[in-house]
C-alpha cells in the first residue's frame, strides 16, 4: 500500500469489485460481524467516532476488506498505509492531519511501525494530539498538532510484535479466523458472479476445499480455474475441471502447495519428523524464515499437519498419512 492513499469505491478493477461493500454483504467472520455492527450503530447513535479498532489473523483473511467496510458503514473516509511505509514523523502527522473529524486511518502490518512513530501514537490515540520537535540544535523546538477525534485501524499478522502500551489503546480486538469450507464456497459463488464466471456447485466446493480457509486464495484460484475452464473445456467450472486446474497449480486435495509440501517432506525424510528449528526449515527450502511463520506455518498448525514443541516443529501422524509414509519418529 502507499502512504496516504485514499479509498475510491468507485474503482472498476474486478480485484476491488470482488471486496464486499457492507456488513451484510461480507461472508464469514459472524462472531466479528455481530461485534463490530453494534459498536458502529452505538457510535452513529452518540455522533462519535468509533474505537480504535486492532485485527489480527493469518494474512489473507479480509482484514483490509472488513476495514474498507468500517468506513463505509460509518459513512466516513479511510485513508490507508502499512507500517513499512512511515518512516519519519511528518509522515504519520500529514496523514493523521488530513483525516475529518471521525474518519478512519488504516494501518496495515502495524507491528512493522518504528518504534518513535509508535510511541508518537500514543497521545494521539488517546487526546487527539501529537507533539512533535521541528528543527536541530538551537533551533529546535516543539510543535503542537491538535487533531479531529478520529478511528485507527490496524491489521497485523503478529500481534505479539506490538508493544503492550500501543495493544493496550485499541478499544477493539477481533481475532480473525480461518474460514469454513461452507463460507469460502459462498465467497467463491460470489466472486465468480462479480468475474462472469459459470460455476456449479459441486466445483465451487471443490475450489473452496482447497483454499486453505483463507479467501484471498479462493479468490486467486478460482481465476485461475476459471481460465483453465475457458481454454480446456466449455467455460464451465466443474468438479472435474476444477480438480484438473488445481491439480495443475500444484494444490492438492488438502489445499497444500509447493511450499507446504516441501516443507512436510523434509521433515519426514530428512528429520525423522522433526523437531526441526525454523530457521533449519527456511534454509533447507530456501524461504525466509518470517515467510514460513507468517503465511505458511499456521494453516499446517490449525489443519493438523506440525505441532510446535520448545525443540522446534515436528510433523504429525496426519501428515505421515497424508504423504502415504508409515507414521514412525525416532525417540531422541
Amino acid at each position: 500500500m502507499i502512504s496516504g492513499e485514499v479509498f475510491d469505491e468507485t474503482e472498476g478493477t474486478n480485484e476491488l469489485s470482488l471486496r464486499p461493500q457492507r456488513l451484510d454483504q461480507y461472508i464469514g467472520q459472524e462472531k466479528i460481524k455481530k461485534e463490530i455492527s453494534i459498536y458502529i450503530q452505538a457510535a452513529k447513535n452518540r455522533s462519535e467516532a468509533l474505537d480504535h479498532v486492532l485485527l489480527y489473523g493469518p494474512p489473507g483473511l479480509g482484514k483490509t476488506t472488513l476495514a474498507m467496510i468500517i468506513a463505509n458503514e460509518m459513512g466516513t473516509s479511510i485513508r490507508t498505509t502499512s507500517g513499512p511505509a512511515i518512516d519519519k514523523a511528518g509522515d504519520i502527522v500529514a496523514l493523521l492531519n488530513d483525516l475529518e473529524p471521525g474518519g478512519i486511518l488504516f494501518i496495515d502490518e502495524i507491528h512493522r511501525l518504528p518504534r518513535f512513530v509508535e510511541e508518537m501514537l500514543y497521545s494521539a490515540m488517546e487526546d487527539y494530539y501529537i507533539d512533535i520537535i521541528i528543527g536541530e540544535g538551537d533551533t529546535a523546538r516543539p510543535v503542537h498538532f491538535s487533531l479531529p477525534p478520529f478511528t485507527l485501524i490496524g491489521a497485523t499478522t503478529r500481534a505479539g510484535l506490538l508493544s503492550a502500551p500501543l495493544r493496550d489503546r485499541f478499544g477493539i480486538v477481533s481475532h480473525m479466523e480461518y474460514y469454513t469450507v461452507e463460507s469460502l464456497t459462498e465467497i467463491i459463488d460470489r466472486s465468480s458472479s462479480v468475474l462472469n464466471a459459470e460455476i456449479k456447485k459441486e466445483g465451487a466446493v471443490e475450489v473452496a476445499r482447497r483454499s486453505r480457509g483463507t479467501p484471498r486464495v479462493a479468490n486467486r484460484l478460482l481465476k485461475r480455474v476459471r481460465d483453465y475452464a475457458e481454454v480446456v473445456a466449455d467455460g464451465v467450472i466443474e468438479r472435474e475441471i476444477a480438480s484438473k486446474a488445481l491439480d495443475m497449480l500444484s494444490v492438492d486435495k488438502a489445499g497444500l502447495d509447493t511450499v507446504d509440501q516441501q516443507i512436510l517432506e523434509m521433515m519426514i525424510e530428512l528429520y525423522n519428523g522433526g523437531p526441526v528449528g525454523l530457521n533449519t526449515l527456511a534454509a533447507n527450502i530456501g524461504e525466509d524464515p518470517g515467510t514460513i511463520e507468517d503465511m505458511v506455518e499456521p494453516f499446517l498448525l490449525q489443519e493438523g499437519f506440525i505441532q510446535r514443541t520448545p525443540r522446534g516443529r515436528v510433523a504429525t501422524e496426519k501428515a505421515y498419512n497424508h504423504f502415504g509414509v508409515p507414521f514412525w519418529r525416532e525417540e531422541k
